[in-house]
């Protein structure tokens, strides 16, 4: 009797997930090709899930990896890498027992029944990061924030900013006024309904205000818009059915109901006071990420948003955590113009056709009028097979893209705008780059407005590092 072997789906991407991710401490990276340029003095930060299974058992979405930290340090005599996971206190407790002992996103606890109504979620610090004065910041939008020795990576314990109550969410994405410093952020406290938690900050990251507001039902919101005076809120037709959350016979990511009759809602605070302006919705979309927001001198808010016509983009970023992806979530780049005062939208237009997602905008225009939007995206010949093989810049007054394309089996994580230090004209793109023919990491350079020219230098790295979420930069 013959046995028929399944064959297998896997990407050369999923190397990069096949096994938890070796921690290396301070290191000097080799430079494999070109010269660091001479602006580039500060610190590259990433976060994301480094590992997906333990004792056997592996989690039940992309979502619930423990958390690792990649810092590469930029100085006159070169760069230097350093790599840890996130020392949380569910992350200590299942290292010393060898096993997954909590649930979370996309998985219930795997211990006796009993043990789901009474173990708390595990707050995995894995999907952001913000660079404060005297200490990183791990973002998990679930939970308090995880406070880093910037250096180091060494991890402090949970931090709440002087304002957050123990176990009140703290979001993945705070956005930083480049004029005055100020950092906003926001987070979601479950109940009947959910509460919407604002959060104003000084440059420190110390709250010195904050408020809270009343949506319907338990939302998924993961990003905020800051637009000029404003701060936007879409809020999804996604809710959560808390029963089957609460009595443990099912994770929250499988009790997310898509729900589109609900619309999108709109939600629009004054910054200075954080008071409600408007509320109003329109038609019903998801999305993770916005690229950026301002106020045109109609007064009217402009927002750039990557834009999926439905939830399927969960189900796909569940598949991913297995190496193997059959669901397709197609989000294109969309604007929005919405009339502040009254929470109307006026207009919504698709102003790129190509799947992508993670749009950043240099950190000197968020809030504001801005030209270059840097995004993933894929290859043409990789169009929806496969996670992003390629990163591009959208300009808006052209509508043109330029892509930087990594090539085959080579997989670029979130750009990262870099202003250079000597030159105010001048920025780069760094993206930390998985190479599947090698599996190996490296650390790419692009100049900003040359993307489709070749990388100005590439830096070998340890070990290889798992695809992450989120990342920003720290200047000297």
């Amino acid at each position: 009797m013959h046995t028929i072997e399944k064959k297998s789906n896997k990407k050369a991407w999923a190397g990069a997930l096949a096994q938890p991710a070796q921690e290396f401490p301070h290191t000097q990276l080799q430079i494999l090709s070109g010269e660091i340029p001479a602006g580039i003095r500060g610190t590259l930060y990433r976060n994301g899930p480094a590992r997906l299974e333990r004792g056997g058992i592996h989690v039940g979405h992309w979502f619930d990896g423990d958390g690792a930290i990649l810092a590469v340090h930029f100085t006159d005599a070169g760069a230097t890498g350093v790599y840890r996971y996130v020392q949380t206190d569910g992350y200590k407790e299942e290292a010393a027992s060898g096993k997954l002992l909590y649930g979370n996103y996309g998985m219930t606890a795997p211990d006796p029944i009993w043990n789901r109504w009474l173990k708390p979620i595990k707050n995995c610090a894995n999907t952001s990061v913000l660079a404060l004065p005297d200490k990183l910041l791990a973002l998990w939008e679930g939970d308090n924030p995880h406070a880093l020795d910037l250096q180091t990576l060494h991890t402090l314990g949970k931090d709440d900013l002087g304002g957050l109550d123990n176990g009140l969410a703290y979001s993945a994405h705070p956005k930083i006024d480049p004029k005055t410093g100020e950092i906003f952020n926001f987070g979601i406290s479950p109940g009947l309904n959910g509460k919407l938690n604002i959060y104003k900050s000084d440059s420190t990251g110390k709250i010195r205000q904050k408020t809270s507001f009343e949506l319907d039902g338990i939302p998924l919101v993961h990003d905020v818009v800051l637009a000029g005076q404003y701060l936007v809120f879409f809020v999804p037709p996604v809710r959560v059915n808390p029963i089957p959350v609460l009595t443990g016979f099912s994770c929250y990511s499988d009790s997310l109901e898509w729900k589109p009759s609900l619309g999108t809602q709109v939600l629009v605070f004054e910054r200075e006071s954080l008071s409600l302006v408007s509320r109003g919705e329109t038609e019903p979309w998801y999305q993770w990420h916005f690229g950026n927001g301002y106020v045109d001198d109609s007064g009217l808010v402009i927002v750039d948003v990557v834009r999926y016509e439905d939830f399927q983009t969960n189900q796909y970023l569940k598949e991913v955590a297995t190496g193997e992806t059959h669901t397709t979530a197609v989000s294109t780049l969309w604007q929005v113009h919405l009339e502040p005062n009254t929470g109307k939208v006026h207009t919504i237009q698709e102003i790129m056709d190509r799947h992508c997602e993670f749009p950043i905008v240099p950190p000197s225009d968020r809030g504001q009028n801005d030209r270059q939007t840097y995004l993933n995206v894929h290859r043409p010949e990789d169009q929806h097979k496969q996670i992003f093989t390629a990163i591009a810049r959208f300009d808006h007054n052209t509508e043109t893209l330029t892509i930087a394309d990594c090539g085959e089996n080579r997989y670029p994580s979130e750009p990262i705008y870099v202003p250079d230090a000597n030159n105010v004209k001048q920025g780069w793109v760094i993206t930390v780059v998985y190479d599947g023919n090698t599996d190996s990491s490296e650390v790419w350079i692009y100049d900003a407005m040359r993307l489709d020219d070749l990388p100005v230098c590439k830096l070998a790295l340890p070990s290889v590092i798992p695809h992450s979420f989120h990342g920003t930069w720290k200047p000297i």
